[in-house]
């Protein structure tokens, strides 16, 4: 496959115009004056079922235009940014530590991994309990999602360090501190990153799922009122927000990732992007 064929603006280009045709398809089937879908009966029971994009786009306009949304927004990014801090810094320092400490990490494994084996969702009732209903609750939850993501991939990055970079370094001298600071730590910068874009997403997901579990505010309390009023059209107005705004968490990752990492030789992949 000729990926020198696709690239910059010709790629961005070709990914909207897929964009514009699913919308496009996605009208269609839930218009009753265009193409009626095979499988309903008419167009109306696919969108009471489907929704219809105009119909999404209207409400997106209306929650920005009256500003109902900006509230809810703020609640949902803080709980998302909190919780993508928070659990980074966590499992950035205890991956180090663990990896570079045999004794604590022997210690250690097994609780970590039955921790990670849980299904977290499940903490957010105990979490609305120790910290109640408001924000913290969804930060805590957020935190053990994005937590044990970071931790994996750091305590992964260390662990391959070539033990021949490690020898010739101890060989020219360095210290415990330049070893940390020249060697492990670019080693697991790139296994760190590669974890942050899933915690983006992540973290958004723990924010979500505690308001919709139980709140009074954020864009996962707007998408549970909508569904128990069966308003397909603003929960998937919901979910268009929540998306966006986690695409531009992810972009700005993006960015600090390539200002970090301006040592790492260019893959095709990311030249041809």
């Amino acid at each position: 496959m000729n990926t020198k064929a696709l690239n910059g603006w010709g790629l961005r280009l070709a990914q909207l115009g897929l964009l514009a045709f699913l919308v496009v398809l996605w009208e269609l089937g839930t218009n009753p004056d265009w193409i009626p879908p095979f499988y309903f009966d008419d167009a109306n029971q696919a969108a009471f079922f489907f929704g219809r994009p105009l119909e999404v786009w209207g409400r997106i306009w209306a929650w920005f235009a009256g500003g109902e949304i900006y509230h809810h927004l703020g609640i949902t990014l803080f709980e998302t940014f909190m919780a993508f801090v928070i659990g980074t810094a966590g499992g950035l320092l205890l991956g180090l530590w663990l990896a570079l400490n045999d004794t604590a990490s022997a210690i250690l494994d097994p609780y970590i991994k039955a921790l990670n084996s849980m299904p977290r969702v499940i903490l957010a009732p105990i979490f609305a309990v120790w910290f109640g209903l408001g924000v913290w609750s969804k930060v805590a939850l957020g935190v053990t999602l994005v937590f044990f993501i970071v931790f994996f991939n750091v305590y992964q990055g260390v662990r391959e360090v070539s033990p021949t970079l490690l020898a010739n370094a101890r060989m020219l001298g360095a210290n415990s501190r330049q070893l940390l600071r020249s060697v492990y730590l670019p080693s697991a910068t790139s296994w760190v990153f590669s974890s942050l874009h899933t915690s983006v997403g992540l973290a958004f997901v723990g924010a979500v799922v505690g308001e919709y579990l139980g709140s009074a505010a954020g864009v996962g309390y707007l998408i549970l009122e909508a569904e128990g009023n069966f308003d397909v059209n603003t929960v998937f107005a919901g979910i268009v927000v929540l998306t966006a705004f986690a695409l531009v968490l992810d972009g700005v990752v993006g960015v600090i990732e390539k200002r970090l990492m301006v040592w790492q030789p260019k893959t095709a992949e990311s030249e041809r992007l």
